[in-house]
């Protein structure tokens, strides 16, 4: 028998409810993105984020219930993203499906997002399996994770100060791209001299962890330089270098953890495993070193509730359950 998830996702600026069965086929995926509305104030503004999110999860949910040909009752499990995140955003969520779970009897199930951004690549990949390493990227996080099996993980790496998404998020506002900023750099850059701009890159021999507050220094003191000479930068180049600059550091510590680890599965998760530049360096990296790559389409990259359902159906296999003192976790670390 098919085991059906139904995934709230509301961690940041998001409202998001799937329905998923088997923890690999999407049933219904509905999103509604506050992106738009944010990129007035220049990024997320918590407060309004948790007013929109209370305004449209049960919209969402019963838009998804309602394509997935799905009523509650044949819903095995609600699974909802119990951090890291914005917390009012999160306890919205988490409000939501505490009431849908005592409402249908239905049991309740807290998921980290990180985990749910990794489980991604289950919904899109029939081979995808331990062990592996993945690279998890996104505004808020920069992790390398080793994952034997469903009980054994570890994080091995991780950003010693800023993560990737937040030195592209700064810069991109910075040089007047707005917010989002990593899909608008990534299109800035599409044409541009990635040898343009020279950015330092940070390494630290004995472990697999990232700095990128150097860089973002670096390229903050060539704006400001720029600047006082009355010059203009070229947006173009200087994405375009930007990018690369922080590509070739991720893609670096990752095949090393592989090579150093023997393991030959690389999976991307996190939003900013939808740039452009990141996967075609990721690619090229993989094949010289014959390791398997995976990741997930672009609309599964950035937040959605078909990861969380899936990321759920794996929590549930494992016999996770929570009750209704599940609370939200802003700074969970998985």
């Amino acid at each position: 028998m098919k085991i059906i998830t139904l995934g709230i996702e509301s961690s940041c600026d998001e409202t998001a409810c799937a329905v998923v069965s088997d923890g690999t086929h999407v049933l219904s995926s509905v999103i509604s993105s506050q992106a738009g509305f944010h990129s007035t104030f220049g990024g997320v503004v918590p407060e309004l984020a948790s007013r929109m999110h209370v305004e449209t999860i049960i919209p969402c949910v019963r838009e998804a219930l309602e394509v997935s040909g799905k009523s509650l009752s044949d819903i095995d499990a609600i699974c909802v993203t119990k951090g890291p995140g914005l917390v009012g955003a999160l306890l919205v969520g988490i409000s939501s499906a505490k009431g849908l779970s005592e409402v249908s009897g239905k049991p309740l199930i807290g998921v980290g997002h990180i985990d749910s951004h990794v489980a991604a690549n289950y919904l899109v990949h029939d081979d995808f399996t331990e062990p592996y390493v993945a690279l998890i990227v996104s505004g808020g996080h920069t992790e390398i994770v080793y994952v034997q099996d469903d009980r054994h993980k570890e994080v091995i790496g991780r950003t010693r100060d800023d993560a990737a998404g937040e030195a592209i998020d700064k810069i991109a506002r910075v040089i007047g791209l707005g917010y989002p900023g990593g899909p608008k750099m990534d299109a800035a850059g599409k044409d541009g001299d990635s040898s343009a701009y020279s950015f330092p890159r940070t390494f630290f021999p004995e472990s697999f962890d990232f700095s990128f507050s150097g860089l973002k220094t670096a390229a903050l003191n060539i704006i400001n330089q720029a600047t006082m000479a009355n010059k203009e930068i070229n947006v173009s180049d200087f994405s375009a270098s930007y990018l690369r600059t922080i590509s070739e550091v991720l893609v670096e510590n990752s095949i090393k953890a592989c090579l150093n680890l023997n393991c030959r599965r690389l999976c991307l998760a996190g939003g900013v495993s939808a740039n452009s530049v990141l996967r075609k360096a990721m690619i090229r990296a993989c094949e010289q070193n014959q390791i398997k790559l995976y990741y997930p389409p672009i609309e599964l990259c950035t937040d959605n509730a078909a990861m969380v359902a899936a990321a759920g159906y794996l929590y549930y296999c494992k016999g996770v359950r929570d009750d209704l003192s599940l609370n939200a976790q802003p700074s969970l670390r998985q």
